[in-house]
């Protein structure tokens, strides 16, 4: 669920913020080979994913939630943070039409340091952060040639998000207070 959570907040932060109906463009996750490529007959703007890694960032801890009927629920564990790495290119009539939705897109993507709260997907419980990788540590230039495809325009977008890894369970009953009781002590007998 995790990923296609991702994928749902960036279509939607896309579709809005260029803004690219349905009618007019596509937004697409598939591999840009070239068979791909023959197919596209209109805008689309393709974000390929193809790394999902460990991050960096510590684990995160959720704080415990309380239900209203009082019960409350937390993680054992700390959520680890995954990187999902897209391969971000644009489609279109022309490379001048190419480079204009590309750099519209790359704008709108830098605007926003995570995917916006009425974007976001409902099944994810974590902000999608949103960073824009250099060239030499993802090296776009290998992905088109490992595709079949020639070089072309494209940007490395890097997603983290915390991966839903642990179950909430019922956290033990909260203590309400401590008692002392004092008791006399019988003499020992010797």
């Amino acid at each position: 669920m995790l990923i296609p959570a991702v994928q749902d907040g960036l279509e939607r932060l896309l579709r809005a913020s260029l803004p690219l109906p349905t009618e007019q463009g596509d937004v697409v996750f598939d591999a840009p080979t070239s068979t791909w490529s023959a197919t596209v007959n209109r805008l689309t703007v393709n974000l390929f994913l193809y790394d999902v890694a460990r991050s960096g960032q510590p684990a995160r801890m959720d704080a415990p939630v309380r239900h209203t009927d009082g019960t409350v629920v937390r993680r054992r564990f700390p959520l680890p943070m995954v990187e999902l790495s897209f391969l971000v290119s644009a489609w279109a009539g022309s490379t001048r039409d190419e480079h204009q939705l590309l750099g519209d897109v790359l704008t709108r993507l830098l605007a926003h340091p995570t995917v916006p709260a009425e974007h976001a997907p409902a099944a994810l419980e974590s902000s999608v952060q949103l960073a824009v990788a250099t060239d030499e540590r993802n090296r776009p230039r290998d992905l088109w040639t490992s595709l079949g495809g020639q070089v072309r325009a494209s940007f490395t977008l890097v997603t983290t998000v915390a991966a839903d890894a642990y179950p909430w369970r019922d956290a033990p009953t909260a203590v309400a207070g401590v008692e002392t009781r004092l008791s006399r002590r019988m003499p020992e007998h010797r």
